[in-house]
């Protein structure tokens, strides 16, 4: 049995994740499902447990694509203009 390798294109999916645009998604799933995202949003970031994220539109699964150091890191560099 011939075993053929598939190629895999994340950009095949659509639009591009960057940590703005999956920032924004996890925020718009979080308000729709009437949550305070800011306040949702804040939990995760300091405790790392997801259960602060909805499931809603899959902004959990989404949101883990981010590292929390990394997204911190981000945020104060943003916030900063560093």
């Amino acid at each position: 049995m011939e075993r053929d390798t598939i190629l895999f294109n994340a950009s095949d999916k659509g639009e591009l994740q960057t940590t703005e645009n999956i920032l924004k998604t996890v925020y718009e799933a979080l308000e729709q499902k009437g949550y305070n995202p800011i306040d949702q949003m804040v939990g995760y970031i300091l405790s790392g447990d997801p259960s602060y994220i909805t499931g809603h539109n899959n902004a959990r699964n989404i949101i883990r694509h981010l590292e929390r150091d990394d997204l911190v890191e981000e945020l104060l560099r943003n916030f900063l203009k560093k």
